[in-house]
């Protein structure tokens, strides 16, 4: 690619931090349980990888930032505000940047909000999960349905825009129960929801519950009438699905995750952290890179004191890794890929890259539309992604 090609979208961070109070039972990120951490060491830490990715992508224009995790509400407010401020003298920003931290509605954290609002977070997301202390305790959060409602009136105080997560298809999740649940979810909202269907990943405590019987999910019926109940009760609170498990009123989409969906780049730090990197050559040329730090925080945080950077590893990404991921990522998205993005990101124009009998076959079945203006989902295609996905590039997904 030249650089002449290059995207023109704001550029994103993304800070990980990997530790929590606990391990819930359905997660399979990069969180880690401390007895203590040393949170001056973690700090420097990460400000010099921050360093090391600034040196690496000078003149980029930020437009968000999202601290992750792991809990990172449970890293020192001063840290968040230290990182936000070198941000920005590393790059201009944009006048809406958006800045959000993940957060649990623990006792803690919540006391923290007004601090890290101070410190320059100007959107929080809490993982609240479920509205009642059975299913909270099943899904291994320590938080009571109370305390998630303080959570709530905590950050309607506090914070312009939030957003919370809920789980449906949880065991023995029925039609009726979920409506009312989410319905009372809705009436708290502020403009922006986040709504996962329960999935039992592998390497998770589910998991191996799952596979020995000691855990009955959901089945394919009962799993999409949840999922209808879902987007029925959403749209007529009027809160537009404009990503499978994201809703949200006009103008109060996550703007960090919008990067991720429209293959903008991102600079990932803090271990297992990954980036989506268009680096400049000396030749002028760029190359898209994919890059992942070190997945341990140990070995993260050795490497970063020893050579500045976390960095495992760093491959280019090929033109055909770079089709299958933009198209699999924007899909999912309730808008059009534009013509223009293929001939940024691939070089050719989408008859060139995607002109196929598979492609015909899925516009004639309804599951996608393609025409001059670009490449999209319709909501059948989109209630079965996976499918459609595996089918057009014909390999699983």
């Amino acid at each position: 690619m030249s650089a002449a090609s290059s995207e023109t979208v704001p550029f994103g961070i993304y800070i990980h931090w990997p530790f929590c109070l606990s391990k819930c039972p359905y997660c399979d990120f990069n969180s880690h349980v401390a007895n203590s951490v040393d949170h001056v060491r973690w700090r420097k830490a990460l400000r010099a990888e921050l360093a090391h990715g600034a040196a690496r992508h000078p003149g980029r224009t930020v437009g968000s930032v999202f601290f992750g995790g792991g809990t990172p509400s449970l890293m020192d407010p001063e840290t968040a505000g230290a990182l936000i401020e070198d941000i920005k003298s590393f790059w201009p920003v944009t006048d809406d940047l958006e800045i959000t931290l993940e957060a649990n509605p623990g006792t803690v954290e919540i006391d923290r909000f007004s601090a890290f609002a101070a410190n320059g977070i100007n959107r929080v997301s809490i993982g609240i999960q479920a509205l009642n202390d059975r299913d909270l305790k099943f899904l291994g959060r320590l938080h009571s349905a109370e305390e998630a409602m303080r959570a709530l009136d905590v950050a309607t105080s506090v914070f312009d825009r939030f957003s919370f997560d809920l789980i449906y298809a949880r065991p023995e999740h029925v039609p009726k129960a979920w409506r009312m649940e989410l319905r009372e979810g809705l009436g708290i909202a502020n403009g922006h929801i986040s709504l996962y269907q329960l999935t039992i990943e592998p390497g998770t405590q589910f998991y191996t519950l799952h596979q020995r019987g000691d855990l009955v999910v959901p089945d394919e019926d009962l799993a999409t009438e949840l999922y209808e109940i879902t987007q029925e009760e959403t749209e007529r609170a009027g809160y537009r699905c404009y990503e499978v498990s994201n809703h949200a009123k006009p103008g109060q989409e996550s703007r960090h995750n919008l990067v991720y969906w429209r293959y903008g780049d991102y600079l990932g730090i803090g271990p297992g952290a990954h980036g989506r990197e268009a680096v400049v050559g000396a030749d002028g040329n760029i190359t898209p890179m994919a890059v992942r730090r070190h997945r341990a925080p140990d070995i993260w945080l050795d490497r970063v004191e020893k050579h500045g950077h976390g960095t495992q590893e760093e491959t280019a990404l090929e033109a055909d890794e770079r089709l299958l991921e933009m198209v699999m990522m924007g899909l999912r998205l309730n808008e059009t890929i534009p013509a223009a993005r293929f001939e940024r990101i691939i070089g050719k124009g989408l008859g060139d890259v995607l002109a196929s009998d598979r492609l015909e076959t899925l516009i004639e079945s309804g599951d996608l539309i393609c025409d001059s203006s670009g490449l999209r989902a319709t909501e059948q295609g989109r209630n079965r992604l996976n499918g459609v996905l595996a089918y057009l590039f014909d390999h699983a997904v």
